[in-house]
């Protein structure tokens, strides 16, 4: 089974919740973009945290689901991290350039779902 679209979308949300990421976003730009379909965006407290999130997303796809990315970039200096599953696109970013970008305010008029660690309401 392939994982595509909003299904895809969720279990990368969840994945980053795995490690940590702070603060993540999925925009549904279904409607208001021919690029993908979802974005997923969030970030990381550092460098190290940003590759650790990439390395868990990307590994556990490929392992698990057999879902393996069609590009990656900014692994290397890891202020940005962009993984594009090409139904998905992926951000993760350190917090100075989430900010500087600015893409929920970007694609603002696209339908946004906060994810938050379940765990963390009890």
């Amino acid at each position: 089974m392939t994982l595509q679209g909003q299904k895809l979308a969720q279990k990368i949300a969840d994945l980053a919740l795995e490690k940590k990421a702070i603060d993540i976003k999925v925009l549904d730009l279904r409607d208001i973009s021919d690029v993908t379909d979802f974005f997923v965006i969030c970030h990381g407290e550092s460098d190290v945290q940003n590759r650790a999130i990439s390395n868990h997303i990307e590994f556990d796809l490929k392992k698990k689901d057999r879902v393996r990315s069609w590009h990656t970039e900014g692994y290397k200096v890891a202020q940005w991290i962009l993984i594009d599953y090409v139904d998905v696109v992926v951000h993760i970013f350190s917090p100075d350039n989430r900010s500087y970008y600015g893409l929920e305010d970007l694609w603002g008029d696209a339908p946004t779902t906060t994810v938050i660690d379940k765990s963390e309401l009890e």
